[in-house]
């Protein structure tokens, strides 16, 4: 988005960024360069990634050995009663597939790094949610907000619908307590309230793709849809 638009980072109250994406070179190093320093006059300079500060860590490939090295990373750097949140950027853009690989790699950081939540991104829409072993492995969440709208081909996903996730995580256990989620509607690059319509055909999306990974996603009255555990 123009720089002029980054107002709305401060207006919303975000203090973190994290830029590393698949697209931070869209607009070449001149771009990079002033997204830096554009984000500079409004992100704490104490959260950016320095030579001596985590930052990027490229996964080459989702194979067993590379879950085994990251869950090796994690468990040397955590910290009694520290609960664990790994970010990951894998998979396509459009479509609803979780490959397997995905799933194999999300349950071995579970089992050998006691990772609370997964949280997988790139998916420009809502993709299945798991509870493996008490913990939540959300596969692709979709964009929270974008500048998308009116391009055309894959309005099959509904990439207007955007999501919140809230999740209470037992801080003894790291174990999911709970989980609901808040739909809203991308329109005019503000978020909206979707209608009723709109968050049935959310619901029973994504009933439907939850399905195999045997958890349900229940409507409440409220218009939330809440993880049954």
């Amino acid at each position: 988005m123009s720089p002029e638009n980054a107002e709305c980072l401060s207006a919303a109250g975000i203090d973190c960024c994290v830029l590393a994406n698949n697209h931070v070179l869209d607009w070449g190093r001149s771009g990079l360069l002033q997204t830096l320093a554009t984000l500079e006059r409004h992100i704490p300079r104490n959260w950016a990634a320095t030579a001596d500060n985590p930052g990027v860590n490229l996964l080459t490939r989702l194979s067993e050995a590379e879950a085994l090295r990251a869950a090796e990373y994690i468990v040397s750097v955590k910290q009694p009663g520290d609960l664990a949140i790994v970010s990951l950027h894998w998979g396509s853009n459009w479509g609803y597939e979780i490959p397997d690989e995905q799933q194999r790699f999300a349950r071995t950081l579970i089992d050998r790094a006691n990772v609370s939540i997964i949280h997988g991104h790139s998916s420009h829409h809502a993709k299945a949610i798991e509870v493996y072993r008490k913990r939540l492995i959300l596969y692709g969440c979709g964009d929270f907000l974008n500048d998308y709208e009116g391009i055309r081909g894959y309005e099959e996903f509904r990439s207007d619908l955007a999501l919140m996730y809230f999740a209470d995580i037992e801080p003894a256990t790291g174990n999911l307590a709970a989980s609901e989620i808040i739909p809203l509607q991308i329109r005019k690059f503000r978020l909206d309230r979707p209608s009723k319509q709109d968050v049935e055909w959310l619901q029973g999306t994504l009933q439907r793709e939850c399905k195999p990974f045997e958890t349900d996603i229940v409507l409440d009255p409220d218009g939330r849809l809440v993880l049954s555990l």
